[in-house]
């Protein structure tokens, strides 16, 4: 399983391309590809958005499902996903958590 992932290039935030092609702050609301058709098509999104200059940085990243929730494999992608390494007050960590739609 994969999902599409980016920088937003107003702010530099991380991003993740959600169902109806806006670009999610959280990996909560990505849309997941699980087959060939689905990544191509999540590819296509990020190309058309890095040439409007939306995004920069624009990969397909894999994922797998814990307990219901998005959650990527690699840590460098885990960390992008939780926020900044900063003190838990600040960034991502700080924000409350949205249930993820089914």
């Amino acid at each position: 399983m994969k999902v599409l992932t980016a920088n937003r290039l107003i702010d530099g935030e991380a991003v993740w391309l959600a169902a109806d092609h806006s670009w999610s702050e959280t990996i909560a609301a990505a849309e997941v590809a699980r087959d060939d058709a689905s990544r191509e098509k999540l590819e296509r999104a990020g190309k058309a958005a890095l040439l409007k200059n939306e995004v920069v940085d624009v990969n397909l990243i894999d994922v797998a499902m814990e307990d219901g929730e998005i959650v990527p494999l690699r840590l460098r992608e885990r960390i992008r996903a939780a926020g900044p390494t900063t003190h838990p007050q600040f960034g991502k960590q700080a924000r409350p958590r949205i249930a993820q739609a089914a």
